[in-house]
């Protein structure tokens, strides 16, 4: 199957009750429910057509209890290469009927025999070779690489017309299957871990068999990895697993030497301190004790062949993964795919404890670690001891991380640490919708030409410092978008700031005021310059002031609209209508 955990798609409350059985038997799933129709679902969606075709296109498998037609003509447009597509299955609402649709080359014929023996019912198999011989060719599980899967149509067409196939090596996969094996045959199914390319009527597996311990890293690590693979005749694709110690989990080298197999790094508590050569031996003895061939110890690098495929989740660590998310303004439909993908396959999941209440609900296997929001350090400092340990976190942050939110503050405690194991954390950020872009489009564009984003809190910085840049800002005719305007501690400070505005803009400057803009409670006002008062804002409160240029016009349905015209100065010649 696909890597990614399954999304069930649920278009009525009655059908719950079944996504939860099968929620069970797919570690990991997420249940999609129907805006509206669907209480208690993990993720909601607005438009059944428009959801399932970005989960296709994120690659996610989808188990839709629906009919199988409105999946069918849902995807229809994206349908292309049929090696690219994810797994998608349709479940009748009572249970009663698993039907594979989709991504017989990924997984689905198992997708759907896991979903039946969690139900206590049969799947809709359709695939030829599976109905015939109860197995799939095309589609090897974890473990195995196919190495010429184009082969494969032909391959099974020809067992179809009655021709049978010799096996060489191991195929556990395939104790089972009612397979016409003949020690004589015509075809030949070979599973090995050796570098060659497939012979006529033969498929070629390679199974994952094969560590590679690497001691030290090197500027050309990747070549010398590759050149000791074919040295002993191995092939890169029955590599499993890359093994390193953990003092070198911040070494790019070794990371882009995993990436070069696209296999796993796994990170063990061994000293790197040691000769190179009893370095990268402990190392491949680690994951390999009683290899079927190996050690081959070439410092820096050591190889060695199990006898079955490798399970490398089983060894040592894998590298942390510290993913800062920007939750938007709070709304569903606002919060990014990319930070939708970090939260779910996050294991650990940091934030203020409200804005956590906005992001979920979350799954019963993730750890939610909620605190106070003025305590970012030590929620920085917190995901990165998570991830050094191996965890996929997820920094949950409002707006844009990136700006006055919790993405500096973790850049700050990776900057100041001097652990190495932060250093080897991967670390991404994840944009959001800032909160002034949020109440700009609510308004209209009122950030359509050059604009300013401040402060006006007090807590991090001088209020000498944010009167001067105001004032700069004012003086260079920006738009400007104010966060923080006042709290109960610092009544006065939003006072004094219009004060300085109104040094260089009109009374008549249009003054956006958007609050809790994409949450519950969202108001968004126009209002002059001139008419604006403390009394107006708090600090949910976004501001946008208009430049020297900004305009303002009536909604039809009430209301104004503004904006700042991409012009500035003499503004351009007449519009033509039509």
């Amino acid at each position: 199957m696909s890597g990614r955990p399954a999304a069930i798609v649920v278009l009525g409350e009655r059908s719950l009750a079944l996504a939860r059985r099968v929620q069970a038997a797919l570690p990991g799933a997420v249940i999609h429910g129907f805006a509206g129709r669907v209480s208690g679902a993990d993720r909601q969606f607005e438009d059944f057509g428009t959801a399932l075709r970005q989960l296709f296109a994120d690659e996610v498998p989808i188990v839709a209890i629906s009919a199988a037609g409105i999946v069918i003509r849902a995807l229809a447009p994206l349908l292309k290469d049929k090696r690219a597509e994810p797994p998608v299955l349709a479940l009748a609402e009572d249970g009663s009927a698993i039907v594979p649709l989709l991504g017989g080359l990924r997984g689905v014929n198992a997708l759907a025999r896991a979903i039946a023996s969690a139900l206590g019912t049969a799947p809709a198999i359709t695939t030829s070779g599976e109905v015939r011989f109860a197995a799939t060719l095309e589609h090897p599980p974890a473990g195995y690489d196919l190495r010429n899967p184009r082969d494969a149509k032909r391959f099974m067409s020809d067992l179809l017309a009655g021709e049978r196939v010799k096996l060489s090596g191991a195929a556990p996969w395939l104790s089972g299957s009612r397979l016409p094996f003949d020690p004589e045959g015509s075809l030949a199914l070979t599973i090995t871990p050796r570098e060659r390319e497939a012979g006529a009527r033969e498929l070629l597996f390679h199974p994952h068999s094969v560590a590679v311990a690497i001691a030290a890293p090197r500027p050309d690590l990747s070549r010398l990895v590759l050149e000791a693979l074919a040295r002993h005749g191995l092939s890169p694709r029955a590599v499993a697993v890359v093994l390193a110690a953990e003092d070198h989990s911040a070494r790019p080298e070794i990371h882009a030497a995993a990436a070069l197999l696209a296999r796993p790094l796994r990170l063990l508590p061994i000293s790197a301190t040691a000769a190179e050569e009893e370095v990268a031996a402990s190392l491949v003895q680690s994951a390999v004790p009683a290899p079927a061939e190996g050690p081959f110890v070439e410092a820096p690098i050591a190889i060695a062949v199990a006898a079955a495929p490798i399970a490398a989740d089983a060894i040592g660590r894998g590298r942390g993964k510290l993913t800062v998310v920007g939750l938007g303004p709070g709304a569903a439909g606002w919060l990014a795919p990319d930070a939708r993908k970090a939260l779910d396959e996050a294991e650990d999941i940091v934030g203020y404890a409200s804005y956590l209440g906005l992001a979920g609900p979350f799954r019963a296997d993730q750890a939610i670690h909620a605190s106070d929001n003025r305590e970012e350090m030590e929620r920085a400092r917190l995901a990165f001891a998570l991830a050094a340990r191996g965890r996929r976190v997820a920094v949950l942050s409002s707006g844009d991380p990136g700006i006055f939110a919790m993405a500096a503050a973790v850049m700050e405690a990776l900057d100041r640490s001097d652990d190495p194991a932060w250093q080897g954390v991967e670390l991404a950020v994840v944009p959001g919708i800032s909160a002034a872009h949020a109440a700009a489009a609510r308004a209209g564009a009122p950030l359509g030409h050059d604009f300013c984003v401040l402060s006006l809190s007090d807590n991090l910085k001088p209020w000498e410092v944010i009167e001067a840049r105001l004032r700069l800002a004012a003086t260079a005719d920006l738009a400007l978008a104010l966060y923080n305007p006042l709290s109960q501690a610092r009544p006065w400070q939003f006072g004094r700031a219009l004060e300085i505005i109104r040094e260089q803009r009109t009374p008549e400057t249009p003054v956006v005021l958007g609050r809790n803009i994409g949450r519950a409670g969202e108001s968004v006002r126009v209002l002059p310059l001139g008419e604006l008062t403390p009394a107006d804002v708090d600090m949910r409160t976004t501001i946008i002031v208009g430049s020297s240029t900004t305009r303002s016009f009536p909604r039809l349905a009430g209301g104004r609209w503004v904006y700042t015209p991409r012009w500035y100065g003499k503004p351009p010649g007449p519009l033509s209508g039509s």
